[in-house]
């Protein structure tokens, strides 16, 4: 299992330092919020993080021995970019953001990013969902060719209803990335998110194995796997069944007590419950 962590977790800690930390806990890889590169910035956007900024992160995630996995909250603290929206020139500058945030995945050496970012997608006043839809999937294959030659891939998000209404479930995420039709648009799952449907989480992971190119561990309760009551046996066995062979991130939104702590705890958390299945 190859274990990483959402590096907001740390907060304002320097990222050399906070990464130091993480790779001392055992976590090999980085994923890494863009607006966390430059967080002064009120609004955000992802051109004006310069090339000499893009070296400098990827090289502190080299020296403390993590490869960067890749981006999440892709569209957080954007102004401007909407995927769902109705109007043309919004999703045209919509398209274009994506291909720049591409672009600084790549050169930060990573090869996945992973599409929540609830506030810039659910749907708006007098869009239906199938309208949304529509206008999602026409965005995002307009990306493709991009993230095909830089070797990347865009994982969708499934999100429960308290973030939001697009995307509620794994098998709309499914059905969103057929309609996409390209390898490199594939799922990401979510424990936390995963948590509010019907279904069981392993029923998901086994029923989404042929999409999931991305894992978040987390509790329902917004802590690291193993601080709340989610039992994770269920959930690793089903990944080790299913062969998945991708990162487990792990994310928070409560960060409490500490960023290390959290870190530490869900790491050893992890690997007792990953060592249990044999």
């Amino acid at each position: 299992m190859k274990y990483a962590i959402c590096n907001e977790t740390f907060e304002n800690q320097p990222f050399d330092e906070a990464w130091a930390v993480a790779r001392d806990l055992g976590y090999t890889g980085i994923e890494i919020a863009p607006f966390t590169l430059l967080p002064d910035a009120e609004v955000f956007d992802v051109r004006e993080v310069s090339a000499a900024k893009r070296e400098e992160v990827k090289q502190q995630a080299a020296d403390a021995g993590l490869e960067v996995v890749g981006l999440h909250w892709l569209l957080a603290k954007s102004k401007g970019p909407y995927l769902t929206s109705p109007d043309k020139t919004v999703r045209a500058e919509t398209v274009e953001y994506f291909k720049a945030l591409s672009q600084l995945c790549a050169d930060l050496g990573g090869k996945v990013m992973v599409l929540g970012s609830p506030p810039q997608r659910n749907l708006l006043p007098g869009v239906t969902y199938d309208e949304a839809e529509q206008y999602a999937a026409e965005v995002l294959r307009e990306v493709m060719p991009t993230l095909a030659n830089l070797n990347l891939t865009l994982a969708l998000e499934p999100l429960g209803p308290s973030e939001g209404d697009f995307l509620p479930t794994a098998e709309s995420g499914i059905r969103l990335a057929q309609m996409i039709d390209s390898p490199h648009c594939q799922l990401h799952l979510d424990v936390k998110a995963m948590s509010s449907e019907s279904k069981s989480i392993p029923d998901i992971i086994r029923d989404s194995r042929e999409w999931t190119a991305h894992f978040h561990a987390n509790d329902p309760n917004l802590s690291g796997p193993g601080m709340g009551e989610m039992d994770f046996g269920p959930i690793f066995a089903a990944l080790k069944e299913t062969a998945y062979d991708g990162w487990v991130s792990v994310e928070v939104f409560n960060y409490e007590p500490s960023p290390k702590e959290i870190a530490q705890r869900s790491m050893e958390y992890m690997q007792k419950i990953w060592a249990g299945l044999g």
